[in-house]
C-alpha cells in the first residue's frame, strides 16, 4: 500500500488509525544502526528541490492575481484534488503556493524558497535542519496546511504549553483563511476540551500531553480498536469506548525541535500511575538514608559519575548487613538490602541539588538537563524519589503504582507518518533514522550567517574560568553589545549572577527557579548593554530582536561557560546569535574542573591542573582542545547507549506483558 494511500485515515485507516510496533531481530537492529550512521555522512549537505520550487512559482504567479473569494473557490477545489489523487507533485506545488499567497495576504508574512523546502522535507516524512532563526514555525504552516487539505488529521508538537498556545494562536487567522479548524492542548484542559481540541483539522500541542492522552485513550480502549468490535460494543452498552477517547488516532506528526523531543526526552519512560500507600515504605526509606551516611568511599563503595553508578565493596556489603540486621523485613534479604541501600547511596552522592533537582515549595521538583526547565510533575522510580525527600528534609510524597507506560521512542513511532524540524539536527541525524527510520535533511539559510566564532578558551580551575568570564562580559558591555552568556546548571547562573553583582554589572537570570518572565527576558536580550544569564531553556523557541544600535554596534554576543555533554545543545546556544543575517558572535571558555572533564578522566588530570594552574591558568588548546572533544563525544556515545538500551526494554517488556495477557 502506498504512502500516498496510508494517509487518508478517515477512508482507509478505520477507527484510531497508527502503526503497529516494529520489532527489530538483532542483525536487522545492526543493519538498521549501519544505515543510521551513513545517513549521518549526508546529513550535512543542503539540499535545494530547485525543480519544486520552480513549479511554486509558477503556479503562484496565476494566484496573484485572483481576488479572496477566488483563492477560496480554488482550495476547496484543490483539496477536493488532494483528497481523492492524493499528494502529487503539480497538486503539491499548487497547495504550497497557495498556502504560500494566503499567509502573504492574511499574516503579512510570505514564505521565502527555502522554507518551501523545508516544508516539502517535512511532508515526505523526514527531518528538515534549519538553522536558528530561519523561521521555523511559519515553515511548518506548509507542511500542516497541505495535509490538512487533504484530509489527514496533524498534529504539531512543540516543547512547552507557551509555544503550543502562541504558535496556534499566531497561524490560526491563515488556516482559517485556508478553511481548516485549528485546536491547542493545554496543561489544565479538562477531557472534553480536548476531545474538542483533537477534532480539529490542526491541533498544536506539547510532546507530553501528546503522549500521556494517548496513554489514557490506552487505558480506555484496552488495545482494543477494531472497527467491528467497537460498534457491537456500542450497541450492547450503550456509550462505546469510541465515544470516550480524546484522539483520532496516530496520523501525522510535526515535531518542532525534533533533536530534543525525540533524542533528550527519549531516556525518560512515560508512567501513568496511580498513587500507592507508603506508609509501610516511609520508614524504610528513613532507614536506607541514615545507613547509607554511615558510608564511605573508597571503603565501602565505589562511585562512577560518567556511568551513574554506585557499587559496593566486600567491606561495604559487610558494613551495610551488619547495620541493618536488627531491622528484620525487606533488609533480610541480600537483593533487596543492597539495591535500597544502592539508591540511598546515590540520593546522596550522586544526585545534586540545584544540578538535577531543585527544593521549592516544600518538593522535589526534577530539573530537564537539556532544556533548564523544571519537569513538575515527574519523579524518580524504585523509591529515589522519596529518598532524596528525605535527604532534603521535606514531606515523602506518595509512591507510584504504574499502571501503562511507554517510551517516546515506541510512541513516535506508531504514527503513520512523522516528521520535524530543528536547528541542530547532524550530531543524531545517525540515531533519528535508526530509530525512527527519519532522514535528515539540511536547509540552506535565506541569508548568508555573519556568525563569528570567537574561539574557544580552557583553563586550569572553575575560578581562572570564571575571571576570564567576567573579563570577556566587561570588555564587550563596553561596547554596549548585549550579552548572552549560558551555563551548565542552576548553581553555575547563580554563581556567575554573584560575580556580576559585585563587579556593579545589572543583569537579568534566567533559569528553572527564576523562569517565569522567560519569553520577556528572551525578548530583551538583544536591547543594548543587556546582560543576561541563562540555563539551557535560553529561551529556545522565542526571538531575539536587535534594534539598529545594537546591530551597528556587531549585534548579539553569546558567552557559553562550559562545553554541554552534547555538542548540539552548544550549537543551539551559539545559533541565539547572528540570527536571519543579522551580525553577532560567540565565545567559549572552560576548565580542566568543569563536569564533562572532571567526570570522564577522574583524577588523570590532576597533573596538568597543578603544572597550569598558576598567573591566569591558561590552557594551550593543543592539549585541551582534544581532551575537552574527547569527552564529550564519549558522553554522547553513554547517552545514545541509555537510549538504546531503554528501547531494548520496552521491547523485552512487551514481549513479556503479552506472553502474560497484559497489554503495554
Amino acid at each position: 500500500m502506498s504512502d500516498r494511500m496510508i494517509l487518508r485515515p478517515g477512508l482507509l485507516g478505520g477507527f484510531y488509525p497508527e502503526r503497529s510496533d516494529e520489532r527489530l531481530s538483532t542483525p536487522d537492529r545492526i543493519m538498521a544502526n549501519a544505515y543510521g550512521r551513513l545517513q549521518q555522512l549526508f546529513a550535512r549537505r543542503p539540499v535545494s528541490k530547485r525543480l519544486f520550487l520552480m513549479r511554486v512559482i509558477r503556479a503562484g504567479r496565476k494566484l496573484q492575481t485572483l481576488s479572496n473569494s477566488e483563492l477560496a473557490e480554488m482550495r476547496v477545489a484543490l483539496a477536493e484534488d488532494l483528497q481523492v489523487n492524493g499528494l502529487g507533485r503539480h497538486s503539491t506545488a499548487e497547495a504550497f503556493a497557495l498556502v504560500r499567497e494566503a499567509s502573504g495576504r492574511v499574516l503579512g508574512m510570505r514564505h521565502f524558497d527555502v522554507q518551501l523546502v523545508g516544508g516539502l522535507i517535512m511532508l515526505q516524512g523526514q527531518i528538515a535542519e534549519m538553522a536558528t532563526g530561519e523561521g521555523k514555525t511559519l515553515t511548518a504552516t506548509l507542511t500542516a496546511a497541505v495535509m490538512a487539505l487533504s484530509g489527514v488529521p496533524v498534529h504539531v508538537v512543540t516543547v512547552n504549553d507557551f509555544l503550543a498556545s502562541r504558535d496556534a494562536e499566531w497561524m490560526k487567522p491563515l488556516f482559517s483563511f485556508l478553511g481548516l479548524s485549528v485546536g491547542v492542548i493545554l496543561e489544565d484542559m479538562d477531557v472534553d476540551e480536548r476531545r474538542a481540541a483533537y477534532a480539529c483539522d490542526i491541533t498544536y500541542c506539547t510532546n507530553k500531553q501528546l503522549a500521556f492522552d494517548y496513554l489514557k485513550d490506552r487505558l480506555i480502549l484496552e488495545a482494543e480498536t477494531r472497527p467491528l468490535h467497537m460498534a457491537l460494543e456500542g450497541l450492547l452498552q450503550g456509550r462505546a469506548r469510541r465515544e470516550q477517547v480524546m484522539m483520532r488516532g496516530l496520523c501525522f506528526a510535526i515535531v518542532d525541535e525534533a533533536d530534543s523531543v525525540l533524542v533528550d526526552e527519549a531516556r525518560t519512560p512515560l508512567i501513568i500511575a496511580q498513587k500507592g500507600d507508603t506508609s509501610e515504605m516511609e520508614t524504610i526509606y528513613r532507614q536506607a538514608i541514615n545507613t547509607a551516611r554511615t558510608m564511605q568511599t573508597p571503603r565501602d563503595f565505589t562511585m562512577s559519575e560518567r556511568d551513574f553508578r554506585i557499587d559496593f565493596t566486600d567491606l561495604g556489603k559487610a558494613q551495610l548487613r551488619r547495620s541493618t540486621q536488627q531491622l528484620g523485613g525487606v533488609w533480610a534479604t541480600e537483593t533487596h538490602r543492597e539495591e535500597l541501600g544502592r539508591q540511598a547511596l546515590s540520593a546522596l552522592w550522586l544526585y545534586k541539588r540545584d544540578k538535577h533537582y531543585l527544593v521549592q515549595d516544600e518538593s522535589i521538583q526534577i530539573v530537564d538537563e537539556y532544556t533548564g526547565r523544571v519537569m513538575a510533575d515527574r519523579s524518580w522510580e524504585r523509591g529515589l524519589h522519596q529518598m532524596i525527600e528525605v535527604k532534603e528534609g521535606v514531606d515523602i510524597s506518595m509512591r507510584q503504582e504504574t499502571l501503562i507506560r511507554i517510551s517516546y521512542q515506541k510512541f513516535f513511532r506508531r504514527y503513520i507518518r512523522l516528521s520535524g524540524m530543528t536547528g541542530t539536527a547532524q550530531e543524531v541525524a545517525g540515531e533519528l533514522s535508526s530509530v525512527y527510520r527519519l532522514r535528515t535533511r539540511r536547509v540552506p539559510t535565506n541569508k548568508r550567517s555573519r556568525r563569528w566564532d570567537k574561539g574557544e578558551y580552557c583553563y586550569a580551575t572553575s575560578d581562572h574560568k570564571w575571571q576570564a568570564v567576567l573579563r570577556e562580559i566587561v570588555r564587550r558591555h563596553k561596547k554596549g553589545r548585549p550579552i548572552l552568556i549560558g551555563t551548565q546548571s542552576v548553581e553555575a547562573s547563580e554563581h556567575l549572577s554573584g560575580l556580576l553583582t559585585q563587579k556593579g554589572l545589572h543583569h537579568r537570570v534566567l533559569n528553572a527557579r527564576q523562569n517565569e518572565a522567560e519569553s520577556e527576558i528572551i525578548a530583551q536580550a538583544g536591547l543594548s548593554g543587556r546582560i543576561t544569564v541563562a540555563t539551557n531553556m535560553a529561551g529556545r523557541g522565542t526571538d531575539i530582536a536587535l534594534d539598529d544600535t545594537t546591530r551597528a554596534a556587531g549585534g548579539l554576543h553569546v558567552i557559553a561557560t562550559g562545553r554541554h555533554d552534547a555538542a548540539r545543545i552548544d550549537r543551539q546556544l551559539y545559533g541565539r546569535a547572528a540570527r536571519q543575517g543579522d551580525p553577532g558572535s560567540h565565545i567559549t571558555f572552560v576548565s580542566l574542573q568543569d563536569d564533562l572533564l572532571r567526570v570522564f578522566y577522574g583524577r588523570k588530570l590532576k597533573p596538568l591542573i597543578a603544572l597550569t594552574a598558576w598567573g591566569r591558568g591558561w590552557v594551550p588548546g593543543f592539549i585541551a582542545r582534544p581532551s575537552v572533544n574527547l569527552a564529550q563525544w564519549a558522553s554522547e556515545k553513554r547517552n545514545s547507549g541509555i537510549r538504546q538500551n531503554l528501547l531494548k526494554a520496552d521491547d523485552s517488556l512487551d514481549e513479556l506483558l503479552a506472553f502474560s495477557g497484559r497489554g503495554e
